[in-house]
């Protein structure tokens, strides 16, 4: 297990592992159907709190995973970004994924590029990661706008069906896109 990453800060951005208090306002999120958007549905409270369960124990379990976001002049939960070891088996997998998810009155200010950079940088820089990949539906352009601002690259052959969701479910087919270290060494400033 690398030794757990507490805490990163960007210039507008604090990510921190997760506090109790955090389960709240992750509910909230999760229960909006925008955010949601590109999922099969919204999280009731049981459900949004074992997701919070799953994400701590990955912390545990690797030293890493999805950070809670705050903003560093207003404290308090407004998402996450991360990296994570996806759920279920992924075919580019064994991999490691950077996502994240923050409130909608927090979209469109880049807090999600600059949350995912931070925790790109760490997963390259202090876990020592060869590779990171991230995925989406298809029609989630919003998503694939930051993975392409982070330099992540697409190669359609690498698309996928995710095998969580049946043959031909509107959500099914996903884009993957990929960095490598020696990629991300380039782009580093």
């Amino acid at each position: 297990m690398t030794n757990l990453i507490r805490e990163m800060t960007t210039p507008r951005l604090r990510l921190r592992v997760w506090d109790d208090c955090d389960a709240e306002p992750y509910a909230a999120i999760n229960a909006d159907a925008r955010v949601r958007e590109h999922f099969e549905g919204v999280l009731d409270r049981a459900e949004s709190d074992a997701s919070m369960s799953r994400i701590r124990a990955h912390f545990d379990a690797h030293g890493y995973g999805v950070w809670a976001v705050e903003l560093r002049d207003h404290p308090g939960f407004i998402g996450y970004a991360g990296i994570t070891h996806p759920s279920f088996a992924a075919p580019c997998g064994p991999c490691v994924e950077i996502g994240w998810r923050l409130a909608f009155a927090h979209w469109g200010h880049g807090y999600a590029t600059e949350a995912a950079r931070a925790a790109l940088d760490a997963g390259f820089a202090d876990v020592g990661l060869d590779e990171i990949v991230s995925f989406t539906t298809v029609a989630n352009e919003r998503s694939r706008r930051v993975m392409e601002r982070l330099g992540l690259s697409h190669d359609p052959a690498d698309d996928f069906d995710h095998p969580s969701l049946p043959p031909g479910h509107r959500l099914s087919r996903h884009v993957l896109y990929r960095i490598r270290r020696t990629d991300w060494r380039k782009d580093a400033r």
